[in-house]
């Protein structure tokens, strides 16, 4: 049986959202300069937050008897976010995760609208997230701004 358009497009969020979470935990553990204690804890936010969506839409494929991805092998053929090199510098994470969360909230759209023919609830719940990444897109544009 051919895997339903929506459940494949949600599964891709999963793994993007999975490795999102480890790359915001990476930049957590390795920011630093005189902004440390600001970006630390900001980082934490945003990877609980991610990680709560993650599960959220697992949940929401199991609510409707589908079966999320949940192995690291999967979510590395299915992610479109590269992964944190280690050697970034502070503004070139922050510059990352901007990238990220756009590309996100352009793919989160289209799911919406796959969503809106065949699941109103689940299209719902992703208009927030979206919602979430854009705002924090902006939120990190002006930090960056000089």
């Amino acid at each position: 049986m051919a895997e339903k358009k929506l459940t494949k497009l949600v599964n891709k969020e999963i793994a993007n959202f999975t490795v999102l979470y480890t790359k915001l935990h990476n930049y957590h553990w390795y920011v630093n300069g005189p902004h440390f204690f600001e970006l630390h804890k900001k980082l934490e936010e945003l990877y609980n937050e991610v990680t709560a969506d993650m599960d959220e839409l697992a949940e929401r494929l199991l609510a409707l008897g589908e079966t999320p991805v949940a192995t690291l092998k999967q979510y590395m053929e299915m992610t479109t976010i590269e992964e944190a090199t280690g050697s970034e510098n502070t503004e070139d994470m922050v510059q990352s995760v901007i990238s990220d969360f756009e590309k996100i909230s352009n793919e989160l759209l289209e799911i919406i609208e796959v969503a809106e023919e065949e699941d109103p609830v689940t299209a719902d719940m992703l208009t927030g997230m979206k919602k979430s990444f854009n705002k924090h897109a902006w939120m990190l544009r002006a930090y960056l701004s000089k």
